[in-house]
């Protein structure tokens, strides 16, 4: 549209916000167009509840964790709105040029009828996102007097003419969304449902009426929600749906979600192996499950993304270091970034005692067995096994290069064979040691590296190996 004034505007077709979204909607359904590209994991669960809540014009809520994408997709609503609507130019609440809600745009009609200069607004500019705080005011959320204005105009200090408006007043014929609305004072909550249901509001005792045009969307942790009940009841009843959203129910669509999200394309090509990015995003599954783990804060999608790029970081600082050509993922890149998983997992009292890197190591571990598990689930492992009992040891740090692990590696029996069948190199023969670390069949540490356990003899170790064999036949949680 190239409209610039009211009377080049005639033949417009207004419709409101909700009407917009929900017919820009039904478009793309249509059309088969992804309706939140980018989004996995969400088609048969999320997604449809949130297509359901547009169709019926209703204010909603997501419901979730942290690290659920609740923010993406709120701020993904933007894609279900016009490119470009009319304004009247300098309106600060975007009013509607054929319905103008507040008193400077509406006189300013009355005076100059189709002379009205129009502007239009970006579909971008028409989504306000606020995060809820407890010193928000009814000032920031609605509106105040203000006394400069009201002097300099000449304006009576309670008139419509006086008001500085809010945040929501200006998200008019927009998205206005508000992360973590339990954090929001009660009688804020108070002032939004009734400025949503009724279009009025009190500014410092002043009664105004603006119904305004807006789709109000929320985000909390159902935590807060439900058990601390600091969403006060009249504004709940007034939220159309309710949407839970959920971490990943897979490891491979976990391994997927990571591999969009995660910064891995550096300056050289780095291949991750996939049982490197299964580990790294089993260590989220295992810490979801932990006792010592709070659940009740939930593990971010956050945690393996920010994790797999400490690994490639490590790795990559490795290869500069040593020379080395190739940029090889290890798992002791894994245990180098535990800085990137011990900030991101809230401990129960039982994890404080222990320590949050303690923890992260042992969630590792976990995560290395459970792949290791998935991967060679009855491979006998015997040769490999009994020469590490015969005194053998093989010791190297992740920061030595690759041909000096490929060295000490070769000298163990079958070490090598059975790492071609992860594709062969130092990555997947470390993954097979550190696999048979994690079950205890062969030990290691900081003085010898990997060596024979030496709690238990080597027969009896074996005939422990020979009987696990047929419980590791399990998928990966």
């Amino acid at each position: 549209m190239t409209a610039s004034t009211l009377g080049e505007l005639k033949g417009y077709r207004h419709r409101s916000i909700k009407d917009e979204m929900r017919e820009n909607l039904m478009h793309k359904l249509r059309e088969g167009i992804p309706v939140f590209p980018g989004i996995l994991g969400y088609d048969d669960s999320v997604v449809p509840q949130i297509v359901n809540a547009v169709l019926s014009r209703h204010n909603l809520i997501l419901l979730g964790l942290r690290g659920q994408a609740k923010s993406r997709i709120l701020r993904g609503l933007v894609e279900f709105l016009d490119e470009s609507i009319p304004v009247i130019a300098g309106c600060e609440i975007h009013d509607d040029p054929f319905s103008p809600i507040c008193r400077p745009c509406r006189n300013l009609v009355l005076e100059k009828a189709d002379q009205t200069p129009i502007e239009w607004l970006g579909r971008e500019e028409r989504y306000i996102e606020k995060l809820a705080t407890p010193d928000v005011t009814i000032a920031d959320m609605i509106g105040d007097i203000d006394p400069i204005k009201a002097a300099k105009g000449g304006h009576a200090i309670g008139s419509e003419m006086s008001i500085h408006y809010g945040l929501l007043p200006r998200a008019n014929r927009g998205i206005f969304a508000i992360n973590e609305l339990p954090d929001l004072a009660g009688k804020i909550q108070v002032g939004l449902f009734n400025i949503m249901q009724e279009g009025d509001v009190q500014i410092k005792g002043y009664p105004v009426r603006l119904p305004l045009d807006v789709v109000l969307v929320f985000s909390a942790n159902p935590e807060d929600y439900t058990a601390r009940g600091k969403i006060v009841t009249p504004l709940k009843d007034r939220i159309g749906s309710e949407i839970k959203t959920h971490y990943p129910a897979s490891l491979d669509l976990a391994v997927t979600i990571t591999s969009q999200e995660a910064w891995t394309e550096r300056s050289r090509k780095i291949a991750v192996p996939i049982f490197i990015q299964q580990i790294v995003e089993g260590v989220a599954f295992k810490a979801r499950a932990d006792q010592r783990v709070d659940k009740r804060s939930g593990v971010s999608q956050r945690l393996p993304i920010s994790c797999l790029e400490n690994v490639v970081s490590n790795a990559e600082r490795r290869a500069i270091v040593s020379g080395d050509a190739e940029v090889v993922p290890r798992v002791s890149d894994i245990y180098a970034a535990i800085p990137a998983i011990t900030g991101k997992i809230e401990l129960e009292y039982e994890g404080e005692l222990k320590g949050a890197e303690t923890i992260a190591r042992d969630l590792i571990r976990q995560s290395v067995q459970m792949v290791f598990r998935h991967h060679f689930p009855t491979v006998d492992f015997k040769e490999t096994i009994e020469w590490f009992e015969a005194g053998g040891n093989v010791k190297f740090s992740d920061e030595d290069s690759s041909k000096s692990v490929l060295n000490a590696m070769e000298a163990v029996p079958g070490l090598i064979d059975k790492a071609r069948a992860l594709g062969g190199g130092i990555a997947a023969a470390e993954f097979i040691l550190e696999g048979l670390h994690s079950i205890d069949k062969i030990g290691r540490s900081e003085e010898r590296g990997f060596s024979a356990v030496e709690r238990k003899a080597s027969a009896e170790m074996y005939r422990d190996y020979t009987k696990d064999i047929n419980r590791y036949k399990k998928p990966l949680n």
